[in-house]
């Protein structure tokens, strides 16, 4: 097993406080005196394992806090060094701001725990206030560097949850300017298709007509057609141009999503889908596509579109599916994904989806389900379920 490299600053921390420690230790400042070991050499070895640890903070963080913890229980049986004690905290710092999560979690907590043992025990045992002192000092080189680094790591964890919140904030916006860009694409094929194509067919068949035949009159009445067709194509090819600059003269309305284009949205959101693991599955039960009023097709329309987005946000990697029903007085859009932990970072959710799909089923006078169910085989599945009753009128907004 390879033991990773000492980072640059790592190492000129452990080198400057060896150089400090030394500095100190040749002018016999020591942090008390008449221990067990009172050569004076002794203070020397906690301050070279505490300086080698402190090299490895970021890199072996809590290999670096054992060792360094049996280190400064060794400089206590020494005349001690003060660089000694200042490089302990560093490291009780640095195991819970760079080290795993549950020795983030476990270091403040234990070094509490000992704070009050070390308190309770000298109050004890000496019976007098100085224990509170040698408590309150416990505290400050153990709990307190691991309160602090608690802190930092909780602030570097908010705003890394930030930025991730804001790439993926990113990403959905990105995926709906591209679908408004596919649609606009659409509508504007048909608008050449409906009025410019109509206009340049016209003008073809007239002027084939006009060159076929030798006669004035019929050439007269072909030239006054291609001429009438050429100006209003050229009208609506300047309307259309306009639109393409500035969408702000374009005072049509766009025609509402129905559930014939529900193909091409659950395309759409499969091709968005691969990368997260996801298969979108599209079912369509009803015996017959027609004679639903257009507040149910749009309200079943945005359940689903609604429902493959959170899918995309939340469901675990496996199969979406999407079943369309139909009973007697009601179409039915049922949406099911898998329920659970997915990889990789996570959005954070409002849960004003639901809530929007639940408001237009209520609109609808339906009935409405969101939440975990599970399937028969054992396995727990997010569903979205509505029943949207026919029998509404299509001036409703849905």
């Amino acid at each position: 097993m390879t033991l990773p490299r000492p980072l640059r600053f790592d190492l000129l921390m452990g080198l400057l406080g060896f150089s400090s420690g030394l500095l100190l230790w040749s002018f016999g400042l020591y942090t008390t005196g008449d221990r067990l070991l009172d050569q004076r050499w002794a203070p020397l070895i906690p301050l070279a394992v505490m300086a080698v640890m402190e090299a490895l903070r970021r890199t072996l963080p809590r290999t670096a806090l054992a060792v360094g913890t049996l280190a400064i229980v060794a400089d206590q049986l020494t005349n001690g060094n003060l660089i000694t004690i200042l490089m302990f905290t560093d490291l009780v710092y640095a195991a819970v701001v760079y080290g795993p999560p549950a020795t983030a979690r476990r270091v403040p907590y234990t070094t509490g725990l000992v704070t009050v043992a070390v308190t309770v025990g000298f109050l004890v045992w000496w019976q007098n206030a100085i224990a509170l002192l040698v408590g309150a000092l416990t505290g400050m080189i153990s709990f307190m560097p691991a309160m602090t680094g608690a802190v930092v790591r909780n602030h570097r964890e908010a705003a890394e949850a930030a930025r991730l919140r804001a790439e993926q904030t990113a990403l959905l916006a990105e995926m709906d300017r591209a679908q408004a860009v596919v649609a606009e694409r659409a509508r504007m094929a048909r608008e050449l298709h409906d009025m410019v194509a109509n206009h340049l067919s016209a003008i073809a068949i007239h002027s084939t007509a006009a060159l076929s035949l030798d006669e004035p009159a019929t050439t007269r009445q072909a030239l006054t057609v291609i001429r009438e067709n050429s100006v209003a194509g050229l009208s609506e090819m300047r309307r259309l141009i306009g639109i393409l600059r500035d969408s702000s003269g374009d005072t049509e309305p766009a025609a509402a999503p129905t559930l014939a284009a529900l193909d091409a949205l659950v395309d759409q959101a499969r091709a968005n889908a691969r990368p997260s693991g996801l298969d979108l599955v599209l079912e369509d039960t009803r015996e017959s596509a027609a004679g639903l009023p257009a507040p149910v097709e749009l309200a079943a329309y945005r359940i689903v579109q609604e429902s493959l987005t959170n899918a995309l946000k939340h469901a675990a990697p496996g199969e979406v599916r999407v079943v369309l029903g139909r009973e007697p007085k009601a179409l039915t859009v049922e949406v099911t994904s898998r329920y659970g932990e997915r990889p990789g970072p996570t959005a954070p959710g409002s849960g004003a989806g639901l809530v929007g799909m639940r408001e237009r089923v209520e609109l609808l006078g339906g009935a409405f389900e969101a939440g975990p169910v599970t399937d028969h085989d054992g396995r727990k599945r997010w569903q979205v379920r509505a029943e949207l009753p026919m029998d509404v009128r299509d001036e409703e907004q849905a």
